[in-house]
């Protein structure tokens, strides 16, 4: 038995065949429809403590415990993505949902009429 064989032998089957390209690419788009309803949900929760951070007027931006979260992620990390790879990954995460934060943040103090009522001072001099 050749080297080849053994090689071939290790692949990953499904459905008792070897995988393919095609498959490993449905693979892969299964995980990427897992991960945007991830991000989804991570978004909503980022959302909802934006709404308590800005009714007890913290400030959106928290390096330490974004620190955290980015030491949380390269713990978690079991490969075979490299530690940088992965911290790289999740510094984007962490600024798009700090920005998604920011304007959600802004846009319901921005006086859109859907806080306004007949008894605003501004009304009612």
């Amino acid at each position: 038995m050749g080297a080849g064989v053994l090689a071939n032998d290790q692949r990953p089957t499904t459905n008792n065949r070897f995988m393919d390209i095609a498959d490993w690419r449905r693979t892969i788009d299964d995980v990427d429809r897992k991960l945007v309803e991830l991000l989804s949900q991570r978004a909503h929760a980022v959302h909802e403590i934006g709404k308590l951070k800005a009714g007890a007027g913290l400030p959106v931006y928290e390096p330490d415990r974004e620190k955290i979260v980015f030491e949380n992620a390269r713990k978690a990390n079991g490969g075979p993505l490299p530690e940088r790879g992965l911290l790289r990954i999740f510094e984007r995460i962490v600024d798009v949902m700090r920005q998604s934060e920011m304007e959600m943040v802004k846009k319901s103090h921005s006086g859109d009429g859907l806080g306004d009522t007949e008894i605003d001072p501004e009304v009612n001099d």
